[in-house]
């Protein structure tokens, strides 16, 4: 599901690519042989510093990314960082390949997340709702639970909200005069806050601080330092005062 939520967004980055004038759609693949891989190292580093314990005895199961175990923070960090670095090398603005990929990637996010489903992991607490997630007995068990229980289904929570998120990105895109680079702030925002409240339903093993889980204060910080860029951004436009006209900073004619 990963591999596939890759591909649309890599399809979908393309087509922005062209329309936005800033590439061609085969540069997008280009791009992605490099982050791809880099933000499934991300992921996987995110996962094993932020779980270490449970390595303990085992160091070599951490490298076995097949058996689960990918950390969003992470994947995104680092896979957009080298995307980043290969968009330069091949002289593409990098703000402008920024706003290009803000969209794809909430898309892929939203097709990954039915991995979750399949692997009947990181559901969330009980709930008898007429949407609540079945799984089976085995499972429920570890968990914790008698069998029967049904659960919050987080994953669809978050697949859902990340196909709205792509669908506000692109509203805004058309009403809002956002300079490059500034439409992938707004898709950290919306998805920090989404994810804040979703991490608070799921009940898999994780560290706290202060009642919240780590990925909460992880979801605080990130969308802090995102709105703190769009309202720099913001300041910086209105102090310039350049005159640019919003259908060029949002790449449009």
């Amino acid at each position: 599901m990963i591999a596939l939520g890759v591909v649309a967004a890599v399809m979908i980055t393309g087509r922005r690519f062209a329309r936005l004038g800033i590439g061609k759609k085969e540069d997008v693949t280009a791009i992605a042989l490099w982050a791809v891989p880099a933000g499934v190292v991300g992921g996987r580093l995110y996962h094993v510093l932020t779980d270490w314990s449970s390595f303990d005895g085992r160091r070599g199961d951490m490298f076995k990314v097949w058996e689960g175990g990918l950390g969003i923070w992470g994947g995104i960090v680092v896979g957009v960082l080298v995307g980043l670095w290969r968009v330069k090398k091949m002289g593409i603005a990098p703000l402008m390949a920024l706003t290009a990929v803000a969209p794809a990637l909430p898309v892929a996010q939203a097709i990954g997340r039915w991995g979750n489903w399949f692997n009947q992991e990181l559901f969330g607490k009980p709930t008898d709702l007429p949407w609540a997630l079945e799984i089976s007995d085995l499972k429920t068990i570890a968990a914790g639970y008698p069998p029967g229980t049904t659960f919050h289904p987080t994953f669809l929570y978050e697949s859902i909200g990340c196909l709205l998120l792509a669908a506000v990105l692109l509203l805004v895109e058309r009403r809002v005069a956002l300079r490059p680079g500034r439409l992938f702030a707004v898709y950290v925002a919306g998805y920090t806050v989404m994810r804040f409240f979703i991490e608070g339903l799921r009940i898999d093993r994780s560290h706290e601080l202060a009642g919240l889980r780590w990925n909460q204060w992880m979801a605080l910080v990130v969308f802090a330092i995102s709105i703190a860029v769009l309202v720099t951004g913001r300041v910086r436009s209105s102090d310039s005062d350049d005159g640019v006209p919003a259908s060029t900073v949002n790449g449009h004619e």
